[in-house]
């Protein structure tokens, strides 16, 4: 029996338990990408997840925004 699943398919897991900070800080950036002077200490471990990326626009400051990773993380949380 084949159990394997095809190399096309993606798999999104949650790398680790997040902590209560860390998904409040997911369910902001949700609304909107925030400054990335405004960040927590949080943020730092979510960018090394993978859930949150900085973009620089053109004008203004560079913002914090969720990743496809990050926002299945909230689609598994029910969020999305």
């Amino acid at each position: 029996m084949n159990l394997r699943r095809p190399a096309s398919a993606p798999v999104r897991a949650i790398k680790r338990l997040l902590s209560h900070h860390e998904i409040a800080t997911l369910l902001l950036l949700f609304h909107a990408p925030i400054d990335v002077m405004a960040a927590t200490p949080d943020v730092a471990s979510l960018q090394e997840y993978g859930y949150v990326e900085i973009v620089s626009p053109d004008m203004g400051a560079p913002k914090l925004r969720l990743t496809e990773d990050g926002n299945a993380v909230l689609r598994g949380l029910g969020v999305k």
